[in-house]
This record gives C-alpha cells, sequence and structure tokens, in this order.
C-alpha cells in the first residue's frame, strides 16, 4: 500500500518572534514521523534561518507575509518551503557564499545559507527582485521506528 504525503501550510507575520513559532510548527507537525533527536534539531536550525532571512533581509524596512510549507512525502523525505514576497536577492549565488552580508552594520555573520546547507540535504534558492524569495530546504529523515 502507498504511503499517504502529508503537508500543511502557515502564514505569519515578518516578526522577529515569529521565527521561534515557525521552529515550532515545523518540530510540532514532524512529530509524527517519530524523527531523531538530531535530525529535528538540525532542521529547525535550517528553519531558523531561512525564515530570518525573510525578516532581515526579504522586509528590512517593513512587516511582510511569510509562508511556511512542509510536506513529507514517501521514503520519510522532507521538504520545507519558506517564501515571502520582500525585496528579494539581487544575486543569489553570491548571496549563498559563506561570511557574505548586505548587512555588515547590524554583525550579521553571512552564515544563514551555509547553514542550512549544512544541515540539510539539499538548499534551493529562487528569487526576483521586488518580487520575493524561496527557500526549499530538503532532508531523509528516519523514524526511530524504522530503526528499531
Amino acid at each position: 500500500m502507498k504511503r499517504q504525503i502529508n503537508e500543511m501550510k502557515v502564514v505569519f507575520p515578518s516578526l522577529s518572534e515569529n521565527e521561534r513559532f515557525a521552529r515550532i510548527a515545523v518540530s510540532g507537525f514532524l512529530s509524527f514521523t517519530d524523527p531523531q533527536v538530531d535530525e529535528l534539531a538540525d532542521i529547525k536550525t535550517a528553519v531558523s534561518e531561512a525564515v530570518t532571512n525573510c525578516i532581515v533581509h526579504g522586509y528590512p524596512d517593513s512587516i511582510g507575509k511569510i509562508e511556511l510549507c512542509v510536506k513529507v512525502a514517501q521514503e520519510g523525505r522532507v521538504y520545507i518551503r519558506i517564501s515571502d514576497k520582500g525585496c528579494g536577492i539581487e544575486d543569489v549565488k553570491k548571496a549563498m557564499e559563506p561570511l557574505f552580508t548586505t548587512r555588515p552594520e547590524e554583525d550579521r555573520a553571512g552564515l544563514g545559507f551555509a547553514v542550512m546547507e549544512t544541515f540539510m540535504d539539499k538548499v534551493k534558492v529562487t528569487s526576483r527582485q521586488g518580487k520575493g524569495t524561496t527557500v526549499v530546504l530538503e532532508k531523509r529523515i528516519c523514524s526511530r521506528r524504522e530503526n528499531g
């Protein structure tokens, strides 16, 4: 019997306190998969970085909407899409370079995308200036039930 896909979507304002909400929402949703503690910590860290990028860089001078979608597919493959309709990224390739930041005056380390790539199996970033940015995070998780 083919396993059904499960998914959820939430939309919230780009307020800094909602970064915590996003991590909790993702971990709560994924609880049915019974993930390993370290896998869940990795996912929460990557989500935190992506949402923080939306808040700090997507909407630097305003409050906008952030959309968070999580899908669990076959074989424990998790897809997380975090989108904003903010200012967009001029050069995605450059923005993904470790230590690159557009806000050095705010003591930003420029490691957000590097952290996401470290903790996830795959990270895809698409962006259009004036239209927003979408980050798709992918990770295969092994439930404790699979590992006995």
